[in-house]
């Protein structure tokens, strides 16, 4: 059978690291958005306080399937 995707984009964080930031994203996404197949990381960035990493930020477009 064919598939039609529509894609959207979210952005995840975590003070821990960019797979937390990619794990937080989808489980908040997964939440409203049903039949999600595919992510892509299109984007990372980490906020820098005193050095430091202060927490990072992951940007993925997801892909679902259309009903």
């Amino acid at each position: 059978m064919d598939q039609v995707y529509k894609k959207l984009e979210v952005v995840g964080t975590s003070k821990t690291s960019m797979e937390d930031a990619i794990a937080n994203a989808l489980g908040r996404t997964s939440k409203t958005v049903r039949e999600m197949r595919w992510f892509e990381v299109t984007e990372m960035r980490g906020f820098i306080e005193e050095g430091k990493v202060s927490y990072y930020q992951v940007t993925l477009k997801i892909g679902f399937t259309l009903e």
